[in-house]
C-alpha cells in the first residue's frame, strides 16, 4: 500500500474538492483521500499501481502533478461521512439562498454583474448537490445527473451572455449601483461563512491558509460587481456592468464544461 501526494495546481475553490472526490470514486484500489485545502494538496492512500488514478485527476485538467509517494502499511482514520453531510447541506443552502437573493435582487436592479454573480453562486451550489446526492447511488446516475447540471449551466450562461451582447446593441436604463454593491456585500459575507464552515475541521492555521487561498476567486467576483457599481455611478453607464457580467458568465461557462467533461469520463 502507498501514499502518494499530488500537488493541484487549479483546485478554484471547495467545490472542487467535491468534483474531485467524484472523479476518483470508482477507483477500488483508493483506500483514502485527505485534502489540504491551504497547500492545493491532495494525499491518496491507494494499493497497486498509480496510472489509473494519475489519469483520472490529469484529466479534470487542473493543474495536477505528482509531488511524493511512499510505502505504508497503515491508512487514516475513517471520514465523517454524516459530518461531511450536514457541512455540504448547510454550504449549499447557504449558496441556493444566495442564488434566489442575487438573482431576484439582479432584475429589480436591472444589473447583469449580480445576475451572473448569482449563477456562480448556482454552479457551487449544483456541485454541493451533485456530491450530496451521489452518495450511495451508481456511477451511470452520477455522470447522469451531473451531466444534466452542466449543460444546465451552459444554458445559463449562453443567455446571460446573449443578453450581454442585447443590452450593448440595445442600451436600457443604467443598473441600480446602490443595490449592485449592497447585495455583493452580503454575497461575500456568505462565501466567507461557507468557507469557514467547509474548514472547520482543520487546524486554525490551515484553516486560515485555505480561507486566504480559496476567498481568492470568489471575492474577486463579489469585488469585481462592486467595483462595476461605483463605475455605473461615476459614469452613469452600463458598459461596467456589462462588461463584469460578460466576465462571469465565461467564468460559469467554464465550471460547466469542467463538469460535464467529468461526467463524460467512466
Amino acid at each position: 500500500m502507498f501514499t502518494t501526494t499530488f500537488r493541484v495546481e487549479h483546485m478554484d475553490c471547495a467545490a472542487e474538492e467535491q468534483l474531485i472526490r467524484m472523479r476518483l470514486e470508482p477507483h477500488p484500489e483508493i483506500r483514502h483521500l485527505v485534502f489540504n485545502l491551504g497547500a492545493r494538496t491532495l494525499v491518496v492512500t491507494h494499493t497497486g499501481e498509480l496510472t489509473e488514478i494519475t489519469h483520472s485527476l490529469e484529466s479534470l485538467q487542473l493543474g495536477t502533478r505528482l509531488i511524493d509517494q511512499q510505502a505504508t502499511t497503515t491508512v487514516s482514520e475513517e471520514e465523517d461521512t454524516t459530518g461531511q453531510r450536514r457541512l455540504l447541506t448547510i454550504v449549499l443552502l447557504i449558496n441556493a439562498g444566495l442564488f434566489v437573493l442575487e438573482v431576484v435582487m439582479g432584475l429589480l436592479a436591472r444589473s447583469m454583474g449580480l445576475i451572473a454573480d448569482s449563477l456562480d453562486m448556482l454552479a457551487d451550489a449544483l456541485v454541493y448537490g451533485l456530491s450530496l446526492y451521489a452518495v450511495g447511488r451508481s456511477v451511470t446516475t452520477k455522470q447522469t445527473i451531473a451531466q444534466m447540471s452542466g449543460y444546465f449551466q451552459f444554458g445559463l450562461a449562453f443567455f446571460g451572455l446573449a443578453e450581454v451582447l442585447r443590452r450593448v446593441l440595445m442600451p436600457t436604463a443604467e443598473p441600480s449601483f446602490g443595490l449592485m454593491i449592497g447585495i455583493s456585500l452580503i454575497a461575500l459575507l456568505g462565501n466567507v461563512i461557507s468557507l469557514i464552515i467547509l474548514q472547520r475541521n482543520q487546524d486554525q492555521e490551515a484553516h486560515m491558509q485555505a480561507s486566504r487561498i480559496f476567498t481568492a476567486n470568489d471575492v474577486v467576483v463579489n469585488l469585481g460587481v462592486i467595483t462595476a457599481g461605483v463605475l455605473v455611478w461615476l459614469t452613469n453607464s452600463q458598459i461596467p456592468d456589462l462588461v463584469i457580467g460578460a466576465m462571469i458568465f465565461v467564468v460559469v461557462a467554464r465550471g460547466a464544461w469542467r463538469i460535464v467533461r467529468l461526467s463524460r469520463q467512466s
